[in-house]
């Protein structure tokens, strides 16, 4: 009787009555203009489908009024770019008006049945009620009185469930419209990817380079190193909190600020921030490296920090030989280190070398890292087209 009596308690029930409800309002209008033909509105509908704004109202009363509460019901609310979009709004628009005519009927109807059953057992037997035209009056009629309120019940109980499930399917996502969403929500988890890969590059880097500093200052004993070792370890520092406020502006705007990401330009930075760490840093650069493309450049920033990074990490303050390679069509980064004992026992761990990797590859490039000719090499090449 409880699970009977549950959709009395569900404020969706009432909300679907309401949905149901709304076009017999524009009918009742027009049977104040014009009682002859109650035909017109449902014509009107077949015009007024068509509009791709329209979809988009249709949806957000589907969500608000249909399925009250729940996060992804089912609806597209974005306007109806394509005809066959339209056509489905019409097909709902007319299946609406269906509904809400038989919920008004049922709504009215049922409960004067009602009160006509309980009028003609008392002996008042209705004129007006054909159903009942002709009955005698009889004290049994009163054990009729519930069935046309439970028909009405089940009738509002039954089409809003229906109108929920038909509103599903006509006003649900096209398939360009789940193809949108998917490559949005493809773009989002990217998005997500690049900033765990920027947070891990930038802000790894400045732990590496603080640490070993840190450790090289408590080792030396000397004023004067201790004093260069702060002032890089406040440069890096500081550096570290620009990429940050970079990295955190991706998440607070809109439009991507990509074009405040640094660049390979701003190379030297890296460069200097490794040889204050101690380590033999040695550069080379060929090519006109103000050519690179703004993503390529970008992305060539942070392989090469992250390359440096691992260098420092896992090698120490060893010699580091940079080379930067611009060509017609290719940009080439090489990071090469001689191999330690504590390379050797301390492999490289987390996601840094799949960061190169998936940064490369996301510019049709590509990257590897291992062993060669005694030492570690980090190379990456990436085309500038």
């Amino acid at each position: 009787m409880g699970r009977f009596l549950r959709p009395l308690l569900r404020g969706t029930t009432y909300t679907r009555l309401l949905h149901l409800w709304v076009p017999m309002l524009v009918v009742s209008v027009w049977m104040f203009v014009d009682p002859s033909r109650p035909w017109v509105p449902a014509v009107a509908l077949l015009a007024v489908g068509l509009i791709p704004a329209v979809r988009t109202g249709e949806g957000v009363q589907a969500q608000l009024l249909l399925t009250p509460g729940v996060r992804d019901p089912g609806f597209s609310v974005a306007p109806a770019t394509a005809w066959r979009d339209r056509l489905r709004t019409v097909l709902w628009l007319e299946v609406r008006l269906a509904l809400g005519a038989v919920t008004a009927v049922a709504c009215v109807w049922l409960p004067i049945l009602a009160h006509q059953l309980a009028e003609t057992a008392r002996g008042r037997v209705p004129d007006d009620v054909p159903v009942l035209a002709g009955a005698a009056p009889h004290w049994g009629y009163a054990l009729l009185v519930p069935l046309p309120l439970l028909a009405w019940y089940g009738l509002v109980v039954g089409l809003g469930a229906a109108a929920a499930s038909l509103a599903r399917l006509l006003l649900g996502p096209s398939a360009g419209e789940r193809l949108a969403a998917l490559e949005e929500r493809t773009e989002q988890l990217l998005e997500r990817n690049r900033i765990a890969r920027e947070l891990h590059d930038s802000i790894g880097h400045a732990l590496t380079v603080a640490v070993l500093q840190a450790g090289a200052a408590r080792a030396a004993g000397d004023p004067a190193f201790t004093d260069r070792a702060l002032g890089a370890i406040e440069e890096t520092g500081r550096a570290a909190l620009e990429d940050l406020e970079r990295v955190l502006g991706v998440l607070r705007e809109a439009e991507r600020p990509v074009g405040a990401r640094p660049t390979l330009a701003e190379a030297d930075r890296l460069l200097e921030s490794a040889r204050a760490s101690g380590a033999k840093v040695e550069a080379e650069l060929t090519g006109p490296l103000e050519t690179v493309p703004g993503p390529v450049s970008r992305e060539g920033y942070r392989i090469l920090q992250e390359a440096l990074t691992n260098a420092l990490r896992h090698a120490g303050s060893v010699p580091v030989r940079v080379r930067i390679e611009v060509t017609a069509g290719l940009l080439g980064l090489e990071v090469r280190n001689p191999l330690t004992a504590r390379a050797g026992a301390a492999p490289a761990r987390g996601s840094g070398l799949r960061g190169i990797h998936e940064r490369a590859a996301l510019l049709g490039g590509r990257a590897s890292a291992g062993p060669d000719e005694g030492g570690w090499q980090v190379r990456a090449e990436l085309p500038l087209r």
